[in-house]
């Protein structure tokens, strides 16, 4: 009788640790995923961006370090490998974007251009989707890095070397103001 008592225990202390060890696979892949959808977003805004930059150019044609500065940021973006040089390089896109807007004011032929102010309404849009699947990963993120650190899970989490996921954030003072831009 004593030995079935111990085998029911050792098996529900695997079963214990099958389960938090799932646990933790379904959150880093929500992680992945949800990394995945916001490198599709910012994909989709990289993609729009040379369309805007040739509706501008013809317009800006002394702006041409900020048309040059864009051009090389995107091709960085496509080569970066890790989340936190694609976030750096976003970062920086983000703030030669308000740079473009706001010189644009500045040119009321191309504020009235249609190819541009369709860009500029598809690039805000995309900015929108971009923000709500940042904040979705870090909420994931924050649910799965929790997980990391609670006891018991963190037992299970060390033993099995998973790793925390970094959060979005912004560290960039430049991409912090407010540009005004009006059109």
């Amino acid at each position: 009788m004593p030995i079935i008592i111990i085998l029911v225990i050792i098996v529900a202390i695997i079963a214990w640790v099958i389960s938090i060890y799932n646990s933790l696979v379904t959150l880093r892949n929500q992680v992945k995923n949800a990394d995945s959808q916001i490198q599709t977003g910012l994909q989709r805004r990289f993609d729009l961006i040379p369309n805007l930059v040739e509706t501008v150019k013809g317009y800006m044609n002394h702006e041409e370090t900020v048309l040059t500065n864009i051009a090389e940021l995107r091709t960085s973006w496509s080569k970066a490998t890790t989340t936190g040089e694609k976030l750096e390089l976003n970062n920086q896109l983000s703030g030669t974007l308000k740079t473009i807007m706001a010189v644009a004011e500045n040119y009321p032929e191309l504020k009235a251009n249609t190819n541009f102010l369709e860009l500029q309404d598809e690039l805000r849009n995309t900015e929108d989707k971009i923000a709500g699947l940042r904040q979705n990963y870090n909420n994931v993120a924050t649910t799965y890095n929790t997980k990391l650190e609670v006891f018991p899970s963190n037992a299970i989490a060390s033993a099995f070397h998973f790793e925390p996921a970094e959060l979005f954030k912004v560290d960039s003072e430049e991409v912090k103001k407010n540009v005004k831009v009006q059109f």
